[in-house]
């Protein structure tokens, strides 16, 4: 068990917007999901969010638009915003998250101050046709090169709960450990009622067992992240996911999904007498 737990907190700086059809994303405007959609968040509202998961122990922030990769006016928002957040809170290390991305995209993202890309691989190559037909898996992976290639800080994870088999599940994380990610974020599919996709069936065991083979199958990453669907998933047995592996969590809302208060991730890291580290 980590002694020291890295926080993140995601703004949704663009939401709803996206013309994919993945099959688990709320975001896509094919399923008509009841979300709240938005083309660019006040910028002075991100700010907001930004001192409050700063003053909340968040290192990480990580701006995520909602569509299939950047192009020249979301690159120019993103970067806008990182420059003004960085402005009211430089302590927070910049997180993008916007789908796929050239090399010559995140070399800019990274003039602008972002430090690292997330960009998920989700499922296995095999299974992903299952859950997404707009754009293929090998697109998700090139990304993941590219921001190696471009030198930032590569984050990228999946997500369990799909209707994947076990399979699957391994074939996924030996893919991601062949990208040497620093953060593995791994998320738990909550369900929709909009999505085609049946709700997430694990059990708590499996999930708990699903972190733990994540650390055994990617040693060499700093970072486990149980990100999306945690409260979901373990309920009131969250504070186990720290003995199976994981060491980072995300802190505040999801991305159309709302997590638990902030101080109530902070008091049960206290309990456990876990420390919120304050570096990288």
């Amino acid at each position: 068990m980590s002694e020291e737990i890295f926080l993140c907190s995601i703004c949704n700086i663009n939401s709803g917007t996206c013309k994919e059809d993945c099959k688990f994303c709320s975001q896509s405007v094919r399923y008509k999901a009841d979300i709240e959609r938005y083309k660019q968040k006040p910028i002075e509202k991100i700010k907001e969010e930004a001192i409050r998961a700063r003053d909340n122990g968040a290192l990480g922030f990580c701006l995520v638009t909602a569509d299939k990769g950047l192009n020249d006016k979301t690159l120019k928002f993103v970067c806008d915003v990182a420059k003004a957040v960085i402005e009211v809170a430089p302590e927070l290390r910049l997180i993008a998250c916007n789908g796929t991305a050239s090399v010559e995209q995140l070399l800019t993202l990274k003039e602008a101050g972002v430090k690292a890309y997330n960009h998920n691989l989700e499922t296995s190559e095999d299974f992903y046709p299952q859950i997404c037909t707009t754009h293929p898996w090998s697109e998700r992976y090139e990304t993941c090169l590219n921001v190696n290639e471009a030198g930032l800080t590569l984050i990228t994870g999946g997500i369990f709960g799909l209707g994947e088999t076990q399979e699957d599940r391994i074939s996924m994380l030996r893919s991601l450990a062949s990208l040497n990610p620093t953060s593995v974020p791994i998320n738990f599919y909550h369900h929709n009622e909009a999505l085609e996709l049946q709700p997430n069936s694990l059990t708590i065991e499996e999930a708990l067992s699903l972190v733990k083979l994540t650390r055994e199958t990617i040693p060499k990453a700093q970072r486990i992240m149980v990100a999306g669907g945690r409260e979901l998933m373990f309920g009131d047995r969250q504070n186990e996911i720290f003995g199976v592996g994981a060491n980072s969590i995300v802190i505040g809302n999801y991305l159309t999904t709302a997590g638990r208060a902030m101080s109530k991730d902070l008091e049960m890291l206290k309990s456990l007498k876990l420390e919120v580290a304050k570096k990288v």
